[in-house]
């Protein structure tokens, strides 16, 4: 057994309380159902602008009522301190996962990107100092790498940020770092590196690359990539971060206050990424052969992106179980279902 799963082991043995702010989001949602798996009591905070009910539906039909019974929802906005402060009264650990992504949704609205990433975070790290919970750990960001082109990303060298959102993940992390000098506030970032995987939304003018890709594969409908397609990515199965926060809340005392990076060390390519969505849903029975169409490249976005997760593999246990190609085809059934809804 891995340290992931002694973890487990010891969280079903002893019920702690946990509060996932953004819990009806995509990485929220999955952190959700897993807590629940484990017998542990769980409060969600989410205000449904990136999230939403039917992920929350599912969920409850995965773990079934009595699991279900466990948890508590408060809907409200994490820009309101008050909320903040009701959300996590008796919380043990706080995973905070509420933020408003996307690097194109920055550039056109930074000042709600900013009020969300920054003052939002500021009131969660304030309302949960104040109730001393036991540990603290937020979603943190590759984009926080920048314009540094060293491969692959290290945790403790980076560039200059490019993007109101890249700028409020950092900001994130300075924050953090100045509450642990300050307060003695324990806290740990987790920089994740191009999450995927069920529950992530296929629909809106922000999707991710992969479920609004594959949405598109299954109605045989044009794929368009921005730039020459060699842009490559570190691409991260939703369970490998969900393996992180928990090895990262309940991790030995001596090794908080830190930032770790949240991916499998691969590099994949867009034109690959098409590559392997498309032999995935050839062995489903969907064939797809239309010509890529490409585009011009993305403002804010970085050429290529790759972790070195070996700080994450020796300070907190982290073995990630799924590369891309394990995730997409464990992912793809639940994206099939999708798509005929």
């Amino acid at each position: 057994m891995n340290h992931f799963g002694h973890i487990q082991q010891e969280l079903r043995e002893q019920q702690k309380k946990w509060l996932i702010s953004g819990c009806a989001g995509f990485i929220g949602s999955n952190l959700l159902e897993t807590l629940l798996k484990l017998d542990q009591t769980v409060v969600g905070l989410d205000n449904f602008s990136t999230g939403y009910q039917h992920n929350l539906n599912e969920v409850e039909e995965l773990v079934g009522s009595k699991r279900w019974g466990r948890f508590s929802f408060i809907k409200g906005d994490i820009r309101d301190l008050g909320t903040c402060q009701e959300a996590v009264q008796g919380i043990d650990y706080v995973l905070h996962q509420a933020a408003l992504g996307s690097v194109p949704r920055s550039l056109k609205d930074p000042i709600t990107t900013n009020d969300v990433n920054i003052n939002g975070f500021l009131n969660m790290l304030v309302a949960a100092r104040d109730a001393a919970v036991t540990s603290f750990v937020y979603a943190a960001s590759s984009s926080t790498y920048g314009d540094h082109p060293g491969l692959p990303k290290v945790e403790d060298r980076i560039g200059k940020p490019l993007s109101p959102y890249a700028v409020t993940k950092y900001v994130n992390e300075l924050y953090a770092e100045v509450f642990a000098r300050c307060y003695e506030f324990r806290t740990i970032g987790l920089r994740y590196f191009n999450v995927f995987g069920k529950r992530q939304d296929p629909n809106g003018a922000y999707a991710a690359v992969i479920p609004k890709w594959i949405a598109a594969m299954i109605r045989n409908e044009e794929i368009f990539i921005n730039g020459d397609g060699e842009t490559s990515r570190d691409f991260c199965f939703v369970e490998n971060a969900v393996q992180a926060n928990l090895l990262a809340a309940t991790t030995s005392a001596d090794n908080r206050n830190e930032v770790y990076n949240v991916a499998v060390s691969d590099i994949t390519s867009l034109n690959e990424l098409v590559g392997i969505l498309k032999s995935t849903l050839r062995k489903k029975g969907i064939p797809y052969e239309k010509e890529i169409a490409y585009r011009a490249f993305r403002d804010g976005d970085v050429r290529h992106s790759q972790a070195d997760i070996s700080k994450s593999l020796q300070r907190l246990g982290y073995a990630p179980e799924y590369r891309i190609s394990e995730g997409i085809e464990t992912a793809m059934q639940w994206y099939m279902g999708q798509s005929q809804k």
